[in-house]
């Protein structure tokens, strides 16, 4: 019996690492066989519109769908050490001003998104967990996104990624704590507090998994997540590889560059009614960067559609008063002006 396990957990660990040679030489590969399927397959003219729209595309996609598959995967071994339960745990009973960060960085690590809020707000508040602390995390979650991370790493290097990973993780962090400070637990609908007595039962203890099923966990992710998304990571490419191709660089750069005071708010009104993931966002930031846009501008607009959206409001109706909601997204939109308008000033 354990000659068969230890067989089945290292055909696991042989398949995952044939699997990410294959992916590295893929990655590595791709701008010459994005050159090759455009400009010889395609037949398409070197340098014309359409043929830089079309080289982005075909270059942009294979590499966004190969970078999510790595981080998903990555994700999904992750989310077998933290599950709901246990961040809920980890949260309780710690003051606000330390559990603002660890919660902000909890929110990192762990693949919850806005469609998780209700769920996540009522275990979070019925387990003692102090309203500021929550919204750091509910901030974190979807705004400071692992996913995201990563294409930025991958598409802009260390350095673009640094600056998003800690102004997310400052706006989470300041604007939990601002939210904790208002007092505004009265504006949580009550009967999220009255079902309290009935979440704080003893949960039963998680049976260790083996890393031949961490390693399963994650092949999973990827087929369910990547699966769900594609559709719109291929959208959010399309869209990028129109703005590349076609529109005027002096056009981005008059309404998102750092010259218009107005560009940060406008970045941020624009991305507020917009929902989209992080992997569907990256590709159009992208382009816009490469047209002329001041990144302050571009990382308030991809925080605000991805940190801050209706469809997100809509959901957390469900536990919270209206003022209550239109205080976390004034609070969380102010943070995020500030950090647009400060990368524009200094960089």
């Amino acid at each position: 019996m354990k000659t068969s396990i230890l067989d089945n957990i290292t055909f696991r660990l042989l398949a995952t690492a044939a699997a990410f040679v294959a992916w590295w030489l893929l990655y590595r590969n791709l701008a010459a066989l994005a050159g090759w399927l455009t400009y010889f397959a395609g037949g398409l003219v070197r340098g014309s519109r359409l043929g830089v729209a079309v080289e982005f595309f075909v270059f942009e996609a294979p590499k966004v769908l190969l970078l999510l598959a790595l981080v998903v995967f990555g994700v999904g071994i992750v989310r077998t050490f933290f599950t709901p339960e246990r961040t809920r745990r980890l949260l309780a009973g710690r003051r606000e001003s330390a559990g603002n960060v660890l919660a902000a960085l909890l929110g990192t690590v762990t693949p919850f998104c806005s469609c998780s809020a209700v769920p996540l707000f009522i275990g979070f508040v019925t387990a003692g967990v102090p309203l500021g602390v929550t919204f750091s995390f509910l901030i974190s979650a979807p705004m400071v996104n692992e996913v995201a991370l990563v294409l930025l790493f991958g598409m802009f290097g260390w350095k673009v990624a640094s600056l998003y990973l800690g102004t997310g993780l400052a706006v989470a962090i300041v604007a939990g704590w601002t939210l904790g400070r208002l007092r505004l637990e009265r504006h949580v609908e009550p009967w999220v507090y009255e079902n309290a007595a009935g979440t704080n039962e003893d949960e039963a203890a998680t049976p260790a998994m083996s890393w031949g099923e961490r390693l399963r966990a994650g092949v999973v992710a990827v087929r369910e997540i990547v699966g769900r998304v594609w559709l719109y990571v291929l959208l959010g490419i399309a869209v990028g590889a129109g703005i590349h191709g076609y529109v005027p660089e002096n056009f981005m750069a008059s309404i998102m560059g750092r010259g218009a005071w107005w560009s940060v708010l406008l970045a941020v009104v624009i991305g507020m009614p917009m929902y989209s993931n992080a992997a569907g966002i990256i590709p159009i930031v992208q382009a816009l960067l490469g047209k002329g846009a001041a990144l302050g501008t571009v990382l308030a607009f991809m925080m605000s559609v991805i940190g801050l959206s209706l469809p997100e409001a809509i959901i957390l109706r469900q536990v919270l008063k209206p003022r209550l909601i239109a205080t976390f997204f004034g609070v969380v939109a102010g943070g995020i002006l500030l950090v647009g308008y400060l990368f524009n000033l200094v960089l």
